[in-house]
């Protein structure tokens, strides 16, 4: 089958490999559709991240591992000691696998198990034709969720994650910085969880033009006047009670740092690639809190699928700006990412079926 095989930084291969075989607990998936996902083009970029170079302690695999956790499929085979499942059942799948065993699992701490293994990362994913995923990690899909929809389950439980911890109550105003995947899907997230207003401060217009599409109060370039005294206007003067930072900049945390009020939570979900010197002096004379959120436990992601399922957030085909075949993922996916295009998409579909 073919499969995209993550070697090293930019080296990337599209190689025929056997099929999977499912084990004990584990089920063949055939796979439908594969988000790209920002961590991917991190990968390509400036890996290995989250590819590991020496053989994990839970799986025991080591580059170079097939990428790919954003996905949907169909069943087609099952091993043994699963129950629950068919072949032909449509099904969406939380790419973390945790131990259930160590001092984390053991209190549901999954996303922080001490051996946590990923698939895509250090187990083999989803840009493949078929891929074997242990049972405690399918969902079936309801009947009105289509298997693109499916795909945005995944980052839409790191927004439910981010919302859940930021202890967000109805009636808060929020921030979110940065219209990527997931900056659109924490702002819906918020709403759906009763976010009184949702201010969006991206610096690319037609992201700007789709976060309003999806429901944002307003949206703002955050390079156009002064951000914090143009939310403070709108806020009675408090600024935002939680701010989402989404992008992953230094600046962008400083921006957080002007848009939040007083006793304000700055949810940090975007990764920085670099240290950040950050006006901590503010943070303790107006006793803002920083939390950060990466992830989902298993709760979470069930969360996320509902969403989808309920329409309190919409995803597919609104927020997919191109669907492309597996052959094409490094000339159409990673290197229009990368590129001199990259702002004109949101989140690239990929399908080995095509």
């Amino acid at each position: 089958m073919k499969a995209l095989r993550y070697y090293k930084q930019k080296d990337f291969r599209l190689e025929d490999i056997a099929e999977p075989v499912p084990g004990s607990g584990e089920v063949k998936v055939k796979v439908k559709w594969c988000g790209i996902c920002g961590s991917d083009v991190q990968e390509y970029l400036s890996g290995p991240k989250m590819v590991p170079t020496r053989p994990h302690p839970q799986t025991g695999l080591s580059a170079p591992m097939t990428g790919g956790h954003e996905f949907s499929g169909e069943i087609t085979e099952i091993g043994a000691e699963v129950s629950g499942f068919t072949p032909g059942d449509r099904v969406v799948v939380r790419p973390t696998l945790p131990c259930y065993h160590c001092h984390y699992c053991r209190q549901g701490r999954y996303i922080q198990c001490a051996v946590l293994a990923t698939m895509g990362g250090s187990a083999n994913g989803a840009f493949a034709e078929y891929v074997t995923v242990r049972d405690d990690c399918l969902y079936k899909l309801p009947d009105n969720v289509t298997f693109e929809q499916a795909t945005y389950a995944e980052p839409l439980a790191c927004a439910v994650r981010a919302v859940q911890r930021s202890g967000m109550t109805p009636g808060a105003s929020v921030a979110v910085i940065g219209a990527g995947p997931i900056g659109l899907l924490t702002m819906q997230t918020a709403l759906a969880c009763g976010a009184s207003r949702v201010f969006l401060f991206e610096t690319v217009e037609s992201r700007r033009t789709l976060a309003e599409e999806l429901g944002a109060t307003a949206t703002f370039d955050p390079r156009d006047g002064d951000p914090g005294k143009i939310i403070a206007s709108l806020t009675e003067g408090r600024r935002a009670d939680i701010v989402f930072e989404c992008a992953g900049s230094g600046s962008a945390l400083l921006l957080a740092d002007s848009l939040s009020g007083r006793g304000s939570i700055i949810l940090q979900m975007g990764v920085p690639g670099e240290p950040v010197a950050f006006p901590f002096y503010n943070l303790f004379m107006r006793e803002k809190t920083i939390i950060a959120s990466q992830g989902y436990v298993n709760s979470e992601f069930e969360t996320a699928l509902n969403f989808i399922a309920s329409g309190r957030v919409r995803c597919d085909p609104v927020m997919t700006t191109a669907r492309i075949s597996l052959d094409k993922i490094i000339a159409e996916g990673f290197e229009e990412l990368t590129g001199p295009h990259r702002n004109r998409h949101c989140k690239i579909l990929v399908t080995p079926q095509g």
